[in-house]
């Protein structure tokens, strides 16, 4: 009969040296075994992750750079009124572009092109774009509206780029979160 005479061990978690009490131990104490669970799950999470994102398409990251531009619409002008119709109202906002992004994908990430909306006026009037620019001109003067509304060079970005406008927006939002809340 073959008897098991263990030899000590490190432990892969803690590093600490253990006797173990079983051929294939490799951790010292149940803590470090529920640890190396929880790290095993985290680096397969980052594996899917990261598989996920390699599979990308461009519209998909363009989608994901549209959400984080929006959301940091939405914090830059929250006390702020509706663009168009110059309500405060408890329904829900949207990040309104005067231009819409599919007549003219260049100024889709531009600032001065998109402001808080209401829904009923982005959604149900099709922005209200009479109004929207009357008060576009107040807020950011007739120099900048007319620039926005010239022609501009088609803007050919490839995925690292949106990758970098997603992160730019989302890191500009985060901070606009925290500034807001702490008031």
């Amino acid at each position: 009969m073959n008897q098991f005479n263990p030899k000590p061990k490190t432990c892969s978690v803690c590093e600490r040296s253990f006797i173990p009490a079983r051929t294939m131990q490799s951790v010292c104490s149940p803590r470090c075994a529920a640890k190396k669970v929880k790290d095993a799950k985290k680096a397969e999470r980052e594996e899917t992750k990261r598989r996920k994102e390699a599979v990308k398409s461009r519209s998909e990251w363009l989608s994901e750079a549209q959400a984080a531009f929006n959301s940091y619409i939405r914090y830059r002008d929250h006390n702020l009124p509706c663009i168009s119709c110059g309500r405060h109202h408890t329904g829900q906002w949207h990040a309104g572009h005067y231009l819409s992004r599919g007549a003219r994908p260049e100024l889709a990430f531009h600032p001065d092109n998109c402001h808080k909306q209401c829904a009923p006026c982005n959604t149900h009037l099709s922005g209200n774009l009479v109004l929207y620019r009357v008060n576009l001109i107040d807020r950011i003067g007739l120099e900048r509206v007319e620039w926005l509304e010239g022609p501009h060079e088609p803007l050919k970005l490839t995925i690292p780029d949106i990758k970098e406008i997603r992160d730019i927006y989302k890191a500009s939002a985060a901070e606009l979160s925290k500034t807001i809340q702490h008031r």
